[in-house]
């Protein structure tokens, strides 16, 4: 039976988070996790990982990818390159040697309990989604080329993200426990902080988190920052000899392209610091 799961060293856990991720894996359902980017979805399948001993596997959904795709692949190009070099040690009669697994397959195919994490299902189109479930739900598929029927050795835990960027189908929804994970308050972000700066200086740890959420508040900007920004930031801070936290209170903010990716947020944010409208 696996083992409860109760967070991991870098990844800070609230209560319901950790019971819905423990019931879906005591019912053998898919967790569907959203949210905006940066609020830990990824990391939280990496976290299950990383606490329970299990290898990860991820499958990074792309809008042009086929399910086939992430089942298994078949490599006809070496297979044409054997037959006519004939320097291979492959049979090339045999086109089960051509088979290379996908990462659902690979999750299938292990032979120990592993994390199968399936990243930005929203990217996908909704019949990948619902055929998806069905070799979930089913823990099979085929493989055509060799009228081979390949079952699970061992129920992958699985853990499917979406930025919410379009919707799910309702069976797709249906099928799934649902998460939505919030963008973290303040005094959740300090935790999170905390647990990568252990040492943090306590004014720097109000400043930098203080000044975060108010440029994170600023209209009219298309990506704000999001946790891993927040970290990098501090970071940034921490590495210059000339900074000192109370520059932030004084609405002197180094380092604004760590925080803001997109070259119009850029600019809306500096004007904001130079006219001093983050204070």
């Amino acid at each position: 039976m696996t083992s409860r799961f109760t967070g991991a060293a870098r990844y800070v856990l609230d209560d319901e988070l950790a019971a819905i991720v423990n019931i879906s894996m005591a019912l053998e359902m898919p967790l569907l996790l959203k949210g905006e980017p940066g609020t830990g979805k990824t990391m939280l399948a990496h976290a299950i990982a990383e606490s329970l001993g299990m290898p990860l596997i991820v499958l990074n959904v792309k809008s042009s990818m086929k399910l086939v795709e992430a089942l298994y692949q078949y490599d006809t190009l070496t297979r044409l390159n054997d037959s006519r070099f004939g320097d291979s040690r492959r049979d090339v009669s045999n086109i089960e040697d051509y088979i290379r697994m996908g990462k659902i397959g690979q999750a299938f195919t292990a032979e120990v309990r592993s994390v199968l994490l399936i990243d930005e299902i929203d990217k996908a189109d909704t019949d990948f989604q619902d055929d998806m479930l069905d070799v979930l739900d089913q823990m099979e598929f085929d493989i055509i080329e060799i009228d081979k029927t390949i079952g699970a050795r061992q129920r992958p835990v699985i853990v499917i993200t979406s930025n919410a960027k379009k919707d799910l189908s309702d069976p797709f929804l249906g099928r799934c426990n649902f998460h939505h994970i919030a963008f973290p308050d303040p005094e959740m972000m300090r935790r999170i902080v905390a647990v990568h700066f252990p040492e943090i200086d306590a004014a720097l740890m109000d400043q930098a988190v203080e000044t975060f959420y108010r440029l994170r508040s600023l209209e009219g900007v298309e990506k704000r920052p999001a946790t891993r920004e927040l970290i990098n930031w501090i970071r940034a801070l921490q590495a210059d000899p000339d900074f000192k936290p109370r520059q932030l209170a004084r609405g002197e903010i180094p380092f604004l392209g760590v925080l803001f990716k997109k070259s119009g947020d850029h600019h809306r944010a500096s004007q904001a610091v130079s006219r001093r409208k983050v204070l």
